[in-house]
């Protein structure tokens, strides 16, 4: 279990089997709630876990709702918000009462949302399904959603009281899923504990081989680090910003793909991939020593290490234009400069402006497209 106060409130990540849901019904129990549960899940998620925890719920004297949807990018709106909004009013809700999501990122964000939202705030709980979700989005109290074509434009701070990992979530991902969430993973290893690279360099067949000794340590590092990062800085003023590493060319990436292929075409860990390795480039302005490190470990897990696709029709014109675009579109700006995370030695992120525009596209040309 990992431990942490944020406003000398405790927060907890658990990790548990969903046969010994243990930890759930006892913290059930523990809290002032009024036993209304509201559960958020992704309709992929398995049968078998899913009744084992409405069991669970049930057994702990919860009185339990449910709202299934799918974790797809385009329901990171402000539909999906007022759906849980509206069912938390029709259901008369409290504050003392609890939302659980069940989901990957988009459905923990728009779930805790909701719940910052609903009276001023009511009792979060998360039940990370994803890889990314798993090792970034469901610690630190990002909320939030995607309006008018730019990602997370509306959201809240809003950290949840209890998380819960489940081994047989872990084990049970599809593979494209699982890899893309190592790419959050790597950027601590950069950003900050230098032992979470050589424990993924030491240990690719077990990890890969999803040896849950091997994933739940790599788990706790980075989550570890994570809360090293925004345990004093949760308003993210200052030194939080470091874990938007990559993120700036990420979410430019995104964005553009999604705006010409209408469809949600890359997952987030693998555009933050390619968004560390833009960045790394542009802090550097060349292929460094430390570029070639992170190209070469992405490349032995399987993440791109460019979109240079076969399969991929899109105009690169269009699409080095857009990526530019999307740019001057990220949260982080505060000035005319878009901001981003340097990185010129391992451990050492600095928070920077992007200020020469012309090396912009030189960045996503020799990167993205080389």
């Amino acid at each position: 279990m990992i431990r942490y106060k944020i406003n000398n409130i405790e927060h907890s990540v658990n990790f548990c089997k969903f046969e010994n849901l243990g930890p759930l019904s006892n913290s059930l129990e523990k809290i002032n709630s009024d036993k209304n549960v509201l559960l958020i899940y992704d309709n992929k998620i398995d049968n078998k876990i899913l009744k084992n925890i409405f069991y669970e719920l049930k057994l702990s004297g919860c009185k339990v709702f449910s709202l299934k949807s799918t974790g797809d990018k385009i329901n990171k709106n402000e539909k999906f918000l007022f759906q849980i909004l509206n069912f938390l009013i029709k259901n008369k809700f409290t504050k003392k009462s609890v939302v659980i999501s069940f989901g990957g990122g988009v459905i923990g964000d728009v779930a805790a949302l909701a719940s910052s939202l609903y009276l001023r705030g009511t009792i979060y709980f998360s039940i990370p399904s994803t890889m990314t979700a798993i090792v970034d989005s469901c610690v630190g109290g990002k909320t939030g959603i995607n309006y008018k074509g730019i990602i997370n434009s509306i959201g809240t701070y809003y950290h949840p009281k209890k998380v819960f990992i489940l081994e047989e979530v872990i084990t049970s991902l599809p593979q494209r899923e699982f890899i893309a969430g190592l790419a959050e993973v790597i950027k601590c290893g950069l950003i900050d504990n230098k032992k979470i690279l050589i424990f993924l360099k030491k240990n690719k067949n077990s990890i890969l081989n999803r040896s849950y000794n091997h994933i739940s340590k790599l788990c706790e590092m980075t989550i570890n680090s994570k809360i090293k990062f925004f345990r004093s800085d949760v308003y993210e003023n200052n030194n939080r910003l470091s874990l938007n590493f990559g993120h700036t060319f990420a979410h430019a990436i995104e964005m553009a793909l999604e705006n010409e292929l209408k469809k949600d075409y890359i997952r987030h860990g693998e555009a933050v991939a390619l968004g560390i390795l833009c960045e790394i480039y542009y802090s550097n302005k060349k292929k460094s020593k430390l570029f070639n490190f992170a190209e070469s470990l992405f490349a032995l897990y399987g993440l791109p290490t460019s979109l240079k696709i076969k399969n991929l029709n899109i105009n690169n014109i269009k699409l080095v234009e857009n990526i530019y675009k999307n740019i001057f579109l990220d949260k982080k700006k505060i000035n005319q400069y878009p901001r981003y995370i340097s990185l010129k030695n391992q451990g050492k992120p600095v928070i920077n402006e992007i200020k020469d525009f012309d090396f912009i596209n030189d960045t996503i040309l020799k990167v993205l497209l080389n």
